[in-house]
């Protein structure tokens, strides 16, 4: 069984009561973390048409490197080490890569159109960029702070 998505179990990610100056005090504050869960999303609602969900490994791998990502945020930010947190931001970064790869895939075996790959490659590669200036923040706090 497939897990469906409904709008009016999830929270939606527009509806934060975060300001410019608030604190981030959990993983959820994380805009990078709220753009990848939209990912995570966006993935699995592409893998369920029925071409693609027949070809369960690359729709299970597809899926796992888009969980990978959110919940490496999620991970990093809990060990409450600037070290790990930045260690487990850069693995988030590589399954980013890894995910633009599968959509190749998927492309080229016509599971997706071009239009769907196109929707999905940005929306990993702005995490992916998101993600890169985060881990240089995060550089760059630690040696002033």
């Amino acid at each position: 069984m497939i897990p469906r998505f409904q709008d009016s179990k999830i929270p939606r990610l527009q509806d934060s009561k975060l300001n410019a100056k608030s604190k981030i005090e959990r993983f959820e504050d994380l805009e990078v973390w709220k753009s990848s869960r939209e990912l995570v999303k966006s993935i699995y609602l592409l893998t369920d048409n029925s071409r693609f969900s027949k070809d369960f490994g690359l729709a299970n791998q597809i899926r796992r490197s888009a969980v990978s990502v959110v919940s490496n945020i999620a991970e990093g930010f809990e060990r409450k080490s600037k070290k790990e947190f930045g260690n487990f931001l850069y693995i988030a970064k590589g399954s980013c890569g890894e995910l633009r790869c599968q959509l190749y895939v998927a492309l080229d075996l016509n599971y997706i159109d071009a239009p769907a790959f196109q929707k999905n490659y940005d929306l990993a590669e702005k995490v992916s960029k998101s993600l890169g200036g985060f881990i240089k923040y995060l550089q760059s706090w630690s040696v002033e702070s």
